[in-house]
């Protein structure tokens, strides 16, 4: 699949579409089983949070999980043609209403593997006159196919993140 251009999403977007070097299909896949199993490693750090009013891991992640059901929620709208404007979301109004603290870390894991393994049959579905149309949500025009490289660049974006911020020592 062809990297979308820029003029196929909003400039945000460009923060977790250059993360992406590979094929965005394979990545995605991968992801299903890599970032679980990453998550499974957390475990002793899930109610840690790097600084004060940060995100705990199990908020993080829980925030990730939300971001993969809105965002492919968008994605099959957009993809079937849909063309009323889809309402944005408050990341941390999200987090703050999910109970996410109440959860194991490894339900965490388990959800998200097979979320993106559902989601992965749909991802492989979608054909190159779906992949082209352009939605709009949060006010802002993307592509179907941009919006692939969004998903599997905000795990990258935020596995990189909890391994700077939440797993490194600081220095003394």
């Amino acid at each position: 699949m062809n990297r979308p251009q820029p003029s196929e999403y909003p400039v945000w977007a460009e923060t977790y579409i250059k993360l992406v070097e590979d094929d965005v299909l394979q990545i995605l896949e991968s992801q299903a089983t890599e970032f679980a199993d990453f998550i499974n490693n957390l475990v002793e750090k899930a109610d840690y949070a790097y600084a004060p009013g940060k995100w705990t891991i199990k908020q993080l992640i829980g925030h990730m999980i939300d971001t993969e059901r809105i965002l492919t929620y968008r994605l099959t709208c957009f993809a079937r043609g849909e063309k009323t404007p889809l309402p944005g979301f408050e990341e941390d109004d999200y987090v703050a209403n999910a109970h996410f603290s109440d959860r194991s870390l490894l339900s965490f894991s388990e959800e998200f593997s097979l979320l993106r393994r559902a989601n992965m049959f749909l991802f492989k579905s979608l054909q190159e006159q779906e992949l082209d149309q352009m939605g709009n949500a949060s006010n802002r025009d993307i592509t179907v196919r941009a919006m692939l490289f969004v998903l599997a660049g905000h795990i990258i974006h935020h596995t990189r993140i909890i391994k700077e911020r939440y797993l490194e020592t600081p220095a003394v």
